[in-house]
């Protein structure tokens, strides 16, 4: 039977598109603000302008399986707007910023509030849609977080070119307002149908939290994504660098050991052991965000450092990504409805790779539209793979796992972001020396050899990126079939 947040399906679309777009606007419209208005304004030391950036997603991708896993069982529309609440409350905090540590404190718990928007939006989703409409419905979805992800650079030059940066921090607010009153109003129907989202058994809501494993997973992203965050800068080779990384693997065996041993882990390892679909579906996911993350940020800098164009002018180019993610997210969800989810997620992955080949061989001076051609191509593989990858992992799993599968996805793809950051971003500075993450991500000017040996660099790294991408598209081959847990009624191709 129908209950009554799925005949409200759409309107619940709607707001969890809003904690999407909003979630992932600021992870990358900072990078824009930051080394010539934020820095300044605030007296930044290097250090601290490092954490502004990269607390946000640490703060996520640490908070985003636990916070999965306890929405499962009290309640996905709940948490979805007391995560939108938060990150409201810490956006206008950091508006309101008058140093550096007190900026990086609130950025972390405003990232803690975008892990429970992340973790619940795509499994509100999934919850109130029937199969044959849940491509459709997550292609929208995941359009509003690519569009918001890859909307930041353009739009925050914008903002800070005519009006304060703390502006930045408040453009959503209004959005978040609305979602908060619309939300607040199918918490009744939520109430009535006696479950927030997804069937949730009484004997599950009385359940222990797993908090060994949650800390120790906490634990373990943070020695995983704050080393590749921070490799620009330390290098590879840099005790600090291996002994954190060092430290992950430690980590990662006592988490898988502990997890073994616990009734009710924070993170069930037979989804990842057992389930070839969503082990293959969150390893692409991975493995996409790890090729294509680092294109925007740092094609900006090519297109500013190499080719001498404005800030603005950078921005204006890199639209095209998003354009064609905005126009198509859908259009591939509604056909994975029908021919199911592997041909156009791995067709996503190939085409993403011949759009980073093409960035890769670019000639200097790079002619505009080899760059519009090339990020279109990129742009047009996102939109292939994202909606048909969340839809078959969303489907992969029971309705009791639904956040928890969310949130694990989500983790998969900041664990992509940094990887993506570290990797591609070290390839490309390589050549600058110990001056490179400083000319990439602080704002520093480059002389005319370091530009030219950044080009370098650049093409090497998209090639890098390239080889990353069909790797997913690999992984992505090997999904196979499987029964839908959340349903029973139709195998995910």
């Amino acid at each position: 039977m129908e209950t009554e947040l799925g005949r409200r399906r759409w309107r619940v679309l709607t707001l969890g598109s809003v904690g999407m777009f909003t979630g992932t606007l600021l992870t990358t419209i900072v990078a824009v603000a930051l080394p010539k208005h934020i820095g300044p304004d605030l007296s930044l030391t290097y250090s601290e302008a490092l954490w502004v950036q990269a607390i946000f997603p640490l703060a996520m991708s640490v908070s985003l399986i636990p916070v999965g896993r306890i929405a499962d069982r009290f309640g996905l529309m709940r948490f979805y707007l007391l995560g939108l609440a938060i990150y409201g409350v810490f956006s206008i905090a950091c508006a309101l910023a008058f140093s550096g540590p007190f900026l990086i404190v609130v950025r972390f718990l405003q990232g803690v509030g975008g892990a429970f928007m992340a973790a619940t939006s795509m499994a509100l989703v999934t919850a109130v849609f029937p199969p044959e409409e849940r491509g459709r419905s997550l292609g929208i979805n995941a359009m509003a977080g690519y569009l918001g992800l890859m909307a930041g650079p353009p739009l925050g030059g914008v903002i800070v070119s005519h009006i304060s940066w703390r502006w930045i921090f408040l453009i959503t607010l209004p959005l978040v307002l609305v979602t908060l009153v619309n939300g607040w109003f199918l918490l009744a129907p939520e109430r009535r149908d006696r479950a927030a989202g997804p069937e949730r058994p009484a004997a599950r809501k009385g359940a222990a939290i797993d908090w060994t494993g949650t800390l120790l997973l906490g634990l373990v992203m943070a020695t995983l994504l704050v080393p590749l965050i921070s490799v620009p800068f330390w290098g590879w080779l840099s005790p600090l660098t291996l002994g954190m990384l060092g430290g992950f693997v430690v980590l990662l065996s006592l988490f898988i050991l502990v997890e073994h041993r616990v009734h009710e882990p924070v993170l069930n390892l037979d989804m990842v052991r057992k389930n070839r679909v969503f082990a293959a579906g969150t390893t692409a996911a991975l493995l996409n965000y790890a090729a294509v993350y680092g294109v925007t940020t740092l094609t900006a800098a090519f297109l500013e450092i190499v080719e001498g164009y404005s800030p603005q002018q950078a921005g204006l180019i890199l639209l095209t990504s998003p354009v064609f993610i905005a126009g198509l997210s859908a259009p591939f969800g509604w056909l994975s409805d029908r021919i199911g989810q592997r041909i156009p997620a791995t067709a996503g992955m190939l085409l993403a790779a011949a759009g980073t080949v093409q960035l890769g061989l670019l000639p200097s001076p790079a002619p505009d539209w080899r760059v519009i051609v090339s990020l279109a191509c990129v742009g047009l593989g996102m939109a292939a793979f994202s909606s048909p990858n969340t839809s078959s992992v969303m489907g992969s799993v029971k309705r009791t796992e639904l956040s928890l599968a969310s949130g694990f996805l989500g983790t998969m793809r900041t664990a992509g972001q940094g990887v993506s950051i570290g990797l591609l971003g070290a390839i490309a500075a390589s050549g600058l020396g110990p001056t490179g993450g400083r000319v990439l991500f602080l704002g520093e000017r480059a002389t005319a050899a370091a530009a030219e040996t950044f080009g370098g660099g650049y093409r090497t790294a998209m090639l890098v990126a390239a080889g990353l991408a069909f790797l997913g598209a690999m992984v992505s081959m090997v999904r196979g079939p499987r029964t839908e847990q959340t349903t029973g009624d139709r195998p995910t191709r």
